[in-house]
């Protein structure tokens, strides 16, 4: 079984400078390409991106959503990393915790994802490499 490995970005920009510039428009863009990245790389993880976003925009008027969508996107990145053949660090709960630490679940996820593309050294954003599992 293969994958496409994603793209490996900077935690800072994506947590601060870019959602400042784009005056938030750019987070919602990376949490579209963090679900996607996850179906991408395996395809056994079933998320539809643009329901994801969509759930952390208008989810807000009905208030559950958003955790819900924030939580299953760190367990996507928990599989993601056992799928790499890694022990699983990233932890749903403090994605959903750090929502109210000035937003830091941004800043947590893409370390995770960019701990899984560090597996694969040498290899550029969309090819395919072999799963562990």
């Amino acid at each position: 079984m293969t994958g496409l490995v994603g793209k490996t970005r900077n935690i800072f920009l994506v947590w601060l400078v870019w959602p400042l510039i784009t005056l938030g428009i750019y987070q919602l863009v990376w949490y579209f390409k963090v679900n996607r990245e996850a179906r991408d790389f395996d395809e056994r993880i079933d998320v539809r991106p643009g329901l994801a976003v969509l759930a952390i925009t208008l989810g807000w008027l009905v208030i559950v959503p958003p955790f819900v969508s924030i939580y299953n996107t760190g367990e996507r990145i928990a599989r993601m990393q056992r799928t790499a053949g890694m022990q699983p660090t990233c932890n749903p709960w403090i994605g959903v915790i750090l929502i109210f630490v000035f937003g830091l679940y941004p800043l947590y996820y893409q370390q995770e994802m960019n701990r899984i593309w560090a597996q694969y050294e040498h290899v550029e954003e969309g090819e395919r490499v072999p799963l562990a599992v």
